[in-house]
């Protein structure tokens, strides 16, 4: 259960990192409100997933999740660059993510 918790703190971390971006610096109510709330449950979920999960674990998927989830709606939405090194930069945060997986008890 803890590691579904933690991919939907990733998730909510995606979402207010994108409403952030959408804020333009705070400067936009709703987005606001949405990068807040976001962080607020993201940060939540987090907290809940390591009471079982190890720290180094936990953290890692939760911002790799984010990091990885955040470049993709940058490129498929946002129109940002999609370059070779940047995707070759997103798919080794997957796999540190699944060896992090495969590597905690």
């Amino acid at each position: 259960m803890a590691w579904i918790v933690l991919i939907i703190a990733g998730l909510f971390e995606i979402v207010w990192a994108t409403a952030m971006k959408q804020s333009h610096g705070f400067t936009r109510l709703w987005p606001s409100v949405i990068t807040i709330a976001g962080m607020l449950v993201s940060f939540g979920l987090l907290s809940w997933a390591m009471r079982a999960l190890p720290l180094g674990t936990a953290y890692t998927v939760w911002t790799g999740v984010g990091a990885v989830g955040a470049f993709t709606v940058g490129v498929l939405i946002l129109g940002e660059a999609m370059t070779p090194l940047r995707l070759v930069a997103a798919l080794l945060i997957v796999g540190g993510l699944v060896l992090m997986k495969l590597a905690t008890p």
